[in-house]
């Protein structure tokens, strides 16, 4: 039974990880949004509340099935933690910077364009480790830059989901800010679950065979994003 189980261990080390993905890429996924109570209490907010916006930011970030699938792209090759560090680094500077000027700069972007854009960026990231770009360009991209970029295009889009609340001016600035502090620390907590299966799968034999399968299996996830937010871009001006 334990060689049965070493022998599969990346199988199921696959699974962990297909599994947290398909926790939050699951039916109400595509409603990437922040509604229901959330929505009615960040509207019933007159003044600074900090922690309860630090609650959603995290929540969010947790929940959010697009900029999960990326960070997974961008560490899936990265074996060394000062790598890790500067990437997420520049991934959250990036993000950080325009979920408040979006947000406090009233910075207008159609939301279902900037979520067609952060499915690309999942589908670049996975192109990009499947050796793409070097196989039929010749080259490979500078990743630190693409990824700070990305980190703008998934910070707007985060700020789009907060401009579509109605959101008190009393207190903005603090609640924002709390709101972004929320974001990182649901990141740390997604980055921590992801790493830590990735490193386990690293060590298994299935990982040199699967990784090809499982950037597939990303870039495809990141086609049908882009696929669903240039529908309802469409849809929209149907209405």
């Amino acid at each position: 039974m334990g060689t049965y189980m070493q022998k599969h261990q990346g199988h199921w080390l696959l699974f962990a990880l297909t599994a947290l993905l398909c926790i939050v890429f699951g039916p109400s996924a595509f409603a990437h949004a922040i509604g229901g109570k959330d929505a009615a209490f960040v509207a019933a907010t007159d003044g600074p509340d900090i922690l309860p916006f630090m609650y959603l930011g995290a929540k969010h970030m947790v929940t959010g099935y697009d900029h999960l699938l990326f960070i997974v792209g961008v560490i899936f090759f990265l074996y060394r933690m000062r790598d890790v560090a500067i990437y997420v680094t520049l991934f959250s500077l990036g993000h950080s910077a325009t979920l408040l000027a979006g947000v406090l700069m009233e910075i207008s972007v159609n939301p279902f364009l900037v979520d067609a854009v952060i499915g690309l960026s999942v589908v670049y990231k996975a192109f990009d480790n499947l050796g793409g770009f070097k196989s039929l360009f010749g080259f490979e991209p500078n990743n630190r830059v693409a990824v700070a970029s990305f980190g703008l295009i998934h910070g707007f889009g985060l700020a789009t989901k907060l401009q579509a609340l109605d959101l008190n001016e009393n207190g903005l600035v603090t609640n924002m800010i709390g709101f972004n502090i929320g974001v990182e620390i649901g990141q740390l907590i997604a980055l921590s679950i992801i790493l830590a299966v990735m490193v386990l799968w690293r060590r298994t034999e299935s990982f040199h065979r699967m990784a090809i399968a499982a950037n597939v299996a990303i870039l495809t996830a990141g086609f049908v994003l882009t696929e669903y937010q240039i529908a309802g871009y469409f849809n929209e001006g149907m209405v």
